[in-house]
């Protein structure tokens, strides 16, 4: 008889293990890494819907937040992270939607290594901005017109092979027949920008600009707030760095009086896997 209740007994401790296993594995579910900015987790969580993954409310859109999903039918976790640590979390979780300059900057291609990619909407090209009343400053055209080249825009295909698209649509030599390069020569413009590939395209338009004898100083950060920062305060002439729904955003949250003053490339949004291979099985 002890025999028997001691079977009865592990045979009930054995399912009652295995049962806590699969509650807790249901209850933690995957997880995905998405960034915690407005407008950049909105893009990240359309992306996602876009893949089937999840369903938004409707009328979510380039303002939505985890708050605002209906259908969750893998029991998803969302970790809000600061994009630029995305990539550095990456290993911790299933997934992550990085955006394309920061998985550049860690050695992601977003092209071979995404497993699905954003398409190149022109809404969140990346722009060149700069605090309001400085828009029409000759060193302020001589930079957009360096941007906004055929030297950049062929820069950008050849280097990023997709991952990173121009959107200017008739680049020109690199100048501006109304600016005055004389006047302008031994004279530096300071632009707030991150590594990549921003820092990397403005390095062209450096060059561009120092054959007329102008400096372009490129200062290198790597978060989202600094760069418009600088900028409000005068330090920095100008920013490249951030796509207009993002600067938008940030104007009206911290009153600073920024504006677009060009848009030159777009960068697609990807997700990537971490501890997993394929987006099987978040479908």
């Amino acid at each position: 008889m002890k025999k028997i209740l001691s079977a009865v007994l592990a045979v009930v401790l054995a399912f009652s293990v295995l049962a806590a296993f699969s509650s807790c594995s249901k209850e933690e579910g995957l997880i995905i890494a998405v960034p915690n900015d407005t407008t950049n987790e909105a893009r990240a969580l359309l992306l996602l819907q876009e893949q089937g993954i999840i369903t938004l409310k409707e009328g979510a859109g380039i303002t939505a937040t985890i708050l605002d999903i209906a259908e969750n039918p893998h029991n998803i976790t969302f970790k809000e992270v600061e994009a630029a640590q995305l990539p550095n979390v990456l290993q911790d979780v299933d997934y992550a939607v990085i955006n394309s300059n920061y998985a550049i900057s860690a050695n992601l291609n977003p092209v071979t290594d995404a497993l699905a990619l954003e398409g190149s909407s022109s809404a969140y090209g990346n722009i060149l901005a700069v605090k309001e009343g400085n828009e029409n400053s000759a060193l302020i055209k001589a930079l957009k017109a360096a941007l906004e080249s055929k030297q950049v825009a062929d820069f950008i295909s050849q280097k990023y092979g997709g991952a990173v698209v121009s959107t200017v649509e008739n680049p020109g030599d690199g100048y501006d027949a109304s600016v005055n390069y004389d006047a302008l020569a031994g004279q530096t413009v300071s632009v707030a920008a991150s590594p990549a590939p921003h820092a990397e395209i403005l390095k062209i338009a450096q060059e561009i600009l120092a054959a007329k004898n102008i400096t372009l100083k490129i200062v290198e950060y790597t978060d989202y707030v600094q760069p418009n920062n600088v900028v409000e305060s005068g330090e920095i002439d100008a920013n490249y760095f951030q796509h207009t729904p993002y600067l938008d955003d940030f104007n009206a949250e911290n009153g600073t009086h920024i504006v677009s003053v060009a848009t030159i490339h777009v960068e697609p949004l990807g997700i990537y896997g971490g501890k997993q291979t394929s987006l099987d099985a978040a479908k």
